[in-house]
């Protein structure tokens, strides 16, 4: 079976976005030294991407070309979507979806978010592992890692990375996978 990975940075205060979506905090914390955070080998262990609406259209917000052409890539809408390049919209329900992806052969599947989107899939135990990335920023008000609904789980975590840019790296496990 396929791992879901939460793959993610929150600021301190665990925000993933300000509330209009924007993530360009991350871009004004100092990187002179370019450290990717270990992201390369990551998308090198993936697929697929799942993610929300919203998270699809804040990286189309970005600019350039889709950066995740030759993955499978699954974003998640309430309601019909016109057609899309390198992308499939799921309406069904994502617990149900998750798990026949969870089922086929492959890499392993990132999860990107956003928050609503990690909500059902942490409640229904279908996240594997969460590497969260924390950034040195506290934001006051945006959209939280997790929204309304989160269910209590308890993780364990299994390595913690630090970096001179003020980042901390945690990832950790569901307790009961261990």
């Amino acid at each position: 079976m396929r791992n879901v990975i939460l793959y993610i940075a929150t600021s301190l205060d665990g925000y993933i976005a300000r509330a209009n979506g924007q993530v360009d905090w991350l871009d004004a914390i100092p990187n002179p030294n370019q450290l990717d955070y270990g992201y390369q080998a990551f998308l090198n262990t993936i697929d697929t991407t799942l993610m929300g609406n919203n998270t699809y259209q804040t990286i189309l917000g970005f600019g350039g070309p889709f950066p995740y052409p030759d993955t499978t890539n699954y974003v998640f809408s309430r309601s019909e979507q016109p057609a899309a390049p390198y992308i499939e919209y799921v309406t069904q329900d994502p617990v149900a979806f998750v798990r026949s992806v969870k089922q086929a052969n492959g890499k392993a599947i990132w999860l990107i978010g956003g928050g609503q989107l990690n909500t059902v899939l942490i409640n229904a135990g279908l996240i594997d592992e969460l590497i969260i990335s924390i950034a040195p920023v506290v934001l006051g008000s945006g959209i939280p890692l997790f929204g309304s609904g989160v269910r209590g789980t308890a993780l364990t975590l299994v390595k913690s990375e630090s970096f001179e840019t003020g980042f901390a790296q945690l990832t950790y496990v569901p307790a009961v996978n261990q």
